[in-house]
């Protein structure tokens, strides 16, 4: 236990976290995607000059009898050693300090795991409260590489032609090899007007590679856009899931009402998730009065079930939803919840497969933990974590062949709302759990 630890509990939202990495915008150090719903503090780790002090962050008394198979002494001697050995002092105690903390967090190999020194932690800070500024995309780990999970609408990473699934092989020319999302972040994110350089792998296990140039730029983009297609057909996209959704989404569906759709397209390509809240708001619109949203689990025991509850307003209106590979979280919760009461038919991709829930807590010295304590399960107990959702119908958007403004998955959407199912050759079976992700 820290010296003078005095933790002291404060409410907080509980979030959805964004895949297989610290899912997070470029724009900043995350939309976050976390699920704290605790926050604890500590003391000031600093001296009466307003220097930081590791004397007073440690507790050099720490009774550690319970721990079996570690003798501490070999931490104290590490450090004892890289402090009157290392060649370039003089050696920062905090640096020290602080970096023994996220590797000890490190060593649990969970992406979501992360430790936020002071500065990291203000910046993941500032991305929660909508203060993003940067290229406006996603960034993720996935089999120890850095790519794109999804670049966000009409922003400039999108207008650059970055997709979700590229591979960040480089940062302005710097290899990426072994670099990890919060360095990539620092190295990508940045004032508005400023360019940075991304060196893109594509299709697949593709060894060529392309320099994409984008200009940072503040990204202040509607989280839900609406508009008519044909034949009274509502088109609702959720780009994100965040302060402003519910109340847009609100707003739209009662025109959707208004004007009596015949049927709906939800459309959450790329989508990387969100709150968590806004997601069960959203799913309830199509079903009952306590039926079963998602599930939080640890090591398979139930922790909570998040059910649906609300006004119902859209449980009979036919509905398609859009998916793909960038589609996670949050997204992958209102699609598996009404895929499983048979609410929606989903067309598209395997979805990213972000399932698991945060624990977001910071302390006074302004540093900062996420560490992952649960998964997510649909309400048919599918681990949204490990195979994420897999389409009734799946079609693969023609990024190079398609026109500008052609949408062809759309069209497949107004065409299933229109026949129904297509043919079985066309359709993924969902009766069995999918494979995990790799």
């Amino acid at each position: 236990m820290m010296e003078n630890f005095h933790p002291i509990k404060i409410r907080a939202s509980k979030y959805l976290g964004l895949y297989l990495s610290i899912t997070l915008f470029i724009v900043a150090f995350g939309l976050g995607f976390l699920f704290g719903q605790t926050i604890y503090v500590n003391k000031k780790v600093s001296n009466d000059s307003g220097e930081e002090q590791v004397l007073k962050v440690i507790n050099f008394n720490r009774d550690i009898s319970r721990i079996e198979t570690v003798d501490f002494d070999q931490f104290w001697d590490v450090w004892d050693r890289i402090k009157s050995k290392y060649v370039n002092k003089p050696i920062n105690d905090i640096d020290l300090f602080y970096g023994a903390i996220s590797g000890m967090v490190y060593a649990l190999n969970d992406p979501y795991s992360l430790f936020f020194p002071p500065k990291a932690a203000e910046e993941f800070t500032k991305d929660l409260s909508g203060e993003l500024e940067g290229i406006g995309a996603e960034i993720g780990i996935k089999n120890n590489q850095l790519l794109i999970v999804a670049p966000l609408a009409d922003s400039p990473a999108e207008k650059a032609g970055l997709r979700p699934g590229d591979k960040i092989m480089a940062v302005d020319k710097e290899s990426t090899f072994g670099m990890g999302v919060n360095e990539a972040v620092g190295k990508i994110r940045g004032q508005a007007g400023t360019e940075v350089v991304l060196t893109i792998s594509r299709n697949g296990g593709s060894t060529k590679t392309q320099d994409i140039k984008i200009i940072r730029a503040k990204i202040n983009v509607p989280s839900v856009t609406f508009e008519w297609k044909s034949g009274k057909v509502a088109y609702l996209k959720i780009l994100q899931f965040n302060d402003d959704t519910q109340s847009l989404f609100n707003r739209y569906v009662k025109q959707i009402k208004n004007n009596e759709a015949k049927s709906l397209i939800l459309d959450l390509r790329s989508n990387p998730g969100g709150y968590l809240e806004a997601a069960v708001v959203i799913a309830s619109e199509w079903l009952k009065d306590g039926e079963v949203v998602v599930s939080e689990k640890s090591n398979d025991v139930l922790i909570k079930q998040h059910e649906a509850d609300g006004s119902h307003r859209l449980a009979d209106v036919p509905t398609v939803i859009l998916v793909n590979s960038g589609s996670a979280s949050a997204s992958e919760i209102v699609s598996g919840a009404l895929q499983d009461y048979g609410k929606a038919i989903i067309i598209g991709e395997r979805t990213f497969g972000k399932g698991s829930v945060q624990d977001f807590e910071t302390f006074m010295d302004g540093s900062a933990l996420k560490l992952t304590v649960a998964e997510w399960y649909t309400p048919d107990g599918r681990n949204i974590n490990q195979g994420g959702i897999l389409p009734d119908v799946e079609f693969k958007e023609d990024w190079d062949n398609e026109d500008v403004g052609e949408d062809t998955m759309i069209d497949k959407a107004v065409e299933v709302l229109k026949y129904g199912i297509p043919p079985p050759e066309e359709i993924i079976t969902t009766t069995t759990p999918p494979a995990v992700v790799q």
